[in-house]
């Protein structure tokens, strides 16, 4: 089970392996988005994203002989590399299956770190690593439906918690539910006055659409965001029940708000993003999100693995 004090845990077991990010008042942005402005920023962790978190605790509780066979994950890129990393530390192999729209920079990131990276339609990638789990006797690792993963995620709640005691809301980007569940968790069963809001794309709104009937679907499989790390396409099992519980709002952004608010955090905040993380902002910039002016408010930024070759999405966007 995910619980406080397995978050606490997690934290004492992968400290080593990785950096307690900066959460930065970003005054700049004051004025944008009708708050207090502050960044949890993952992209300055290890492997450039939070899920360095997850992917070492998970593969560390590994007994010792399945850890030795070597690990497995379907990714779109910032969980395989994550991985990745974390076998080089553990002295293991990683195998990563990628969609084959995935960014360069996150393909040649996994590979950076000597994983076996293996290509497949998006739709299909999990599927294919866990073929390939039982062929090689490896030991799946998934990126978010994972009680491990989710405590390590929940690490980064611990260290928002540590830094801003007194934040009224903490605004978190959703893709399979991983991250949001452990950060929920450590922090509704520390301070449940703080809210928690999560963000997804319009084009992917899994776990909307998924509330609204009141059990998980699984959307079509051509369901795409220009949001790359948040394209999964249905709940995580072990995932949804947590939002159901810690969650207290989800909200949804079109595609142009998300890159709006990409080159907001760029221009704006001085700061580089991938697409992903800034949806949070894009839910205040769409309307979706409002705060009053003296609210403290954290938006968390997940990671930071965007290439050049990206830019010239949200190139002539007007904020």
């Amino acid at each position: 089970m995910l619980t406080l004090s397995t978050v606490h845990e997690s934290q004492k077991r992968i400290s080593p392996f990785i950096y307690k990010t900066p959460l930065l008042r970003l005054n700049n942005l004051d004025e944008y988005l009708g708050c207090k402005v502050y960044s949890k920023l993952e992209s300055f962790q290890r492997t450039n994203s939070f899920k360095v978190r997850g992917a070492l605790n998970a593969a560390m509780s590994l007994p010792k002989d399945k850890l030795e066979n070597g690990v497995i994950t379907a990714s779109s890129g910032n969980h395989g590399k994550a991985l990745a990393y974390a076998a080089t530390q553990l002295g293991t192999k990683a195998y990563v299956v990628v969609p084959e729209t995935a960014p360069r920079i996150k393909v040649e990131g996994i590979r950076s770190f000597g994983a076996e990276i293996v290509f497949s339609i998006p739709s299909e990638r999990f599927n294919v690593a866990k073929k390939l789990s039982e062929e090689k006797n490896l030991s799946f690792i998934s990126p978010f439906d994972d009680y491990d993963i989710m405590a390590g995620q929940g690490t980064a709640g611990l260290e928002i918690l540590e830094q801003l005691q007194d934040a009224d809301y903490v605004v978190v980007p959703i893709g399979g539910g991983g991250l949001i569940s452990g950060i929920s968790t450590a922090i509704k069963e520390t301070n449940p006055k703080i809210k928690v809001i999560g963000v997804e794309p319009a084009a992917v709104s899994r776990y909307t659409k998924s509330f609204a009937v009141g059990h998980p679907i699984t959307l079509a499989p051509d369901s795409k965001s220009v949001a790359d790390g948040l394209q999964t396409l249905c709940p995580g099992e072990l995932n949804y029940p947590i939002l159901e519980k810690y969650v207290d709002k989800i909200v949804t952004v079109e595609e142009e708000n998300i890159l709006k608010a990409t080159k907001l955090f760029l221009t704006e905040g001085k700061l580089l993003a991938e697409i992903s993380s800034c949806i949070t902002l894009g839910a205040v910039l769409q309307g979706e999100l409002k705060f009053k002016p003296e609210d403290k408010v954290v938006f968390f930024i997940s990671g930071g693995n965007i290439g050049m070759d990206q830019f010239a999405k949200f190139e002539n966007i007007d904020i």
